[in-house]
């Protein structure tokens, strides 16, 4: 058995990874998937098209390859977090679409919660902060608005599941219901002390606890498969950023990675004692392995790698995502525009689910690439206001960031993110730091590699960016930052 595969459930696209010993690639397949906005601000997928898509490109990675079922040692599982669907136990139908983490349509209920004086408890629990971000609050939503759902689901009918645990559903016929320590953190349902689902919680949040699948580590075997690959083992679940961190090797208290996808995601691994933040970041499960958690920090960034994506569909200044770089690029800088896209309301460190997006600064001197320097600026400022948050929590100052996904091959945004921080930003030679992850998980639990230090010599830097402007320049473009931050928030 010679490889691990890996399937990477995105946001807006289904992979699969078929990857060696050495983490070198023989197969791979992608396959993009429907977006649905029923209303402004609400955001679903399909969950059967999820399951179909993810089937589809897993057996396209095993073709490309001309291999068979029985050379896979293990599958690792990644995936977009907080994305809730119900199901139905018996027949393994969805109630309802998914609903997706970027979804704003339980920020009423987030608030009511707060008002009640809840948000202390959840977060000091939890570690999250009340959001419509996370998982809970789409679980209510669910069962209150689909007929029948509550009734169903309080005789024990429905199945809730992050994108991880559906995906596991449908590959072991039915006869695995679980999710990992990472997707678990990010219901509000997860005590972080306890490493089990929270009675309290889900009494107060009224969600029955039948519906909820069993919590397992991140590196052991869950499962095997039925069908078409059946028999191999399921043996590595992560969340898409917890993965990538540990893809990154970022395996030692103080290192911190970013990834730049549709959303951008900032993890600093805190070791095996999760760090209560004080400054509006989130504590999370980074993964378990053998029995023992390790913790991290997270800044979440709602619109990232999604700006140039609207650039190009909405806007239309762009013809393809890849354009944006020369555009950006074929200017000195953004003129006084300011672009905080602030689509889906803000994240870490500020929290402002009211919030939306603006373009400020415009002057009749301002053009396409102005705006498209500036949508680059708007994604590295957001970054640049977590790290600042992150040395507080932690009183470590940043040494390096390590980048990866899609936007990271971007080479003005990331040498733009250096001259903000004010520290080099490196990206490995192999940016698919969410797949690596996802396998190196798998495969450490059936013995495809010995330890942890064997895959760690695998990461190589491809390039380092450093600052190339002063720290004067920094806080005065930190400044105009903050004053359109301001204006989006109002």
């Amino acid at each position: 058995m010679s490889y691990i595969l890996a399937l990477d459930q995105g946001t807006t696209s289904s992979r699969a990874v078929l990857l060696g010993q050495d983490g070198r690639v023989h197969g791979q397949a992608q396959t993009p998937f429907r977006q649905i906005f029923p209303q402004p601000g609400w955001v679903e997928h399909d969950p059967v098209e999820i399951w179909s898509s993810q089937f589809g490109v897993a057996m396209e990675a095993l073709a490309q390859a001309d291999i068979k079922a029985d050379a896979v040692a293990a599958i690792g599982i990644t995936n977009q977090r907080e994305t809730a669907i119900l199901w139905d136990r018996k027949t393994g139908e969805p109630i309802h679409n998914a609903i997706v983490w970027q979804d704003r349509r339980t920020a009423g209920f987030c608030d009511r919660l707060r008002e009640q004086g809840s948000e202390p408890k959840i977060q000091e629990k939890t570690g999250l902060v009340i959001d419509a971000y996370f998982s809970a609050s789409k679980i209510c939503w669910l069962l209150e608005n689909v007929p029948g759902a509550r009734e169903r689901a309080n005789r024990g009918e429905l199945a809730f599941g992050t994108v991880d645990s559906w995906l596991i559903w449908k590959l072991t016929g039915g006869a695995r219901h679980v999710t990992d320590v990472t997707n678990a953190s990010r219901t509000m349902l997860f005590n972080l002390h306890t490493g089990q689902w929270d009675d309290e919680l889900l009494d107060l949040l009224n969600v029955p606890k039948s519906l909820l699948p069993e919590v397992v580590g991140s590196s052991e075997v869950c499962g095997k498969t039925s069908g078409v690959l059946a028999g191999i083992p399921i043996a590595g679940i992560a969340g898409d950023q917890q993965a990538a961190l540990f893809g990154q090797m970022c395996m030692q208290p103080g290192m911190v990675k970013c990834t730049y996808g549709t959303g951008s995601f900032m993890l600093l691994n805190t070791g095996e004692k999760p760090v209560a933040s004080r400054n509006k970041l989130l504590t999370t499960v980074a993964w378990k392995i053998d029995g023992r958690t390790s913790y991290a920090l997270e800044g979440s960034v709602f619109i990232a790698g999604a700006v140039v994506q609207w650039l190009r569909d909405e806007l239309q200044i762009i013809r393809s995502a890849a354009e944006i770089e020369e555009l950006a690029a074929s200017v000195p800088d953004t003129a006084g525009v300011y672009f905080v896209p602030a689509f889906s309301g803000l994240g870490a460190p500020h929290w402002d689910q009211y919030a939306r997006g603006t373009i400020g600064g415009l002057t009749r001197g301002a053009n396409r690439a102005h705006i498209a320097r500036a949508a680059l600026e708007g994604i590295a400022f957001q970054i640049a206001d977590i790290i600042d948050a992150m040395e507080t929590d932690s009183g470590v100052p940043l040494k390096e960031l390590r980048v990866d996904g899609g936007a990271a091959r971007n080479n003005l945004l990331m040498q733009i993110q250096a001259d903000l921080l004010g520290v080099p930003v490196t990206r490995p030679s192999n940016p698919e730091t969410t797949v690596l992850g996802a396998t190196y998980l798998a495969g450490l639990a059936v013995g495809f590699w010995p330890d942890r230090e064997t895959i760690a010599k695998q990461w190589r830097a491809d390039r380092r960016f450093t600052p190339a402007i002063d720290e004067n320049e920094r806080r005065a473009r930190h400044a105009g930052w903050s004053q359109a931050l301001a204006r989006a928030r109002q």
